[in-house]
């Protein structure tokens, strides 16, 4: 990927990354390194670290809520749960990506690549 095609990526990712978080919390409830793990999988995130600021920043903000449970004796895990306004967020988020999306599609539909 070019310099300017990776910037552009990016800058995309840190658009959306609120929104597939809480896409994938809509499926599951999930603990902060499972959702990392997914996130960096499907490279939307490079390392857990920008991760959770995020979830504090969705949590103060009541998009999820977080519970922590002990886990076999080791270190309690934090989990994350969408909250009735993360659905509400997400639903908007959809209605407007697609809206969006249809948009860009239709002015970015005729160029050829270079």
């Amino acid at each position: 990927m070019t310099e300017s095609a990776e910037r552009i990526a990016t800058n995309l990712r840190k658009g959306v990354l609120e929104f597939c978080v809480l896409g994938l919390l809509a499926e599951s409830e999930r603990y902060g390194l499972e959702l990392a793990s997914d996130l960096q999988t499907r490279g939307l995130i490079a390392g857990e670290g920008s991760l959770y600021p995020l979830l504090t920043r969705m949590r103060e903000g009541g998009l999820v809520a977080t519970r922590t449970e002990a886990v076999g004796g080791g270190r309690p895990r934090k989990y994350y749960t969408i909250t009735d306004a993360g659905h509400e967020q997400l639903v908007t988020f959809a209605e407007v990506w697609r809206a969006l999306g249809a948009e860009v599609d239709s002015i970015l539909g005729g160029r050829d690549e270079h």
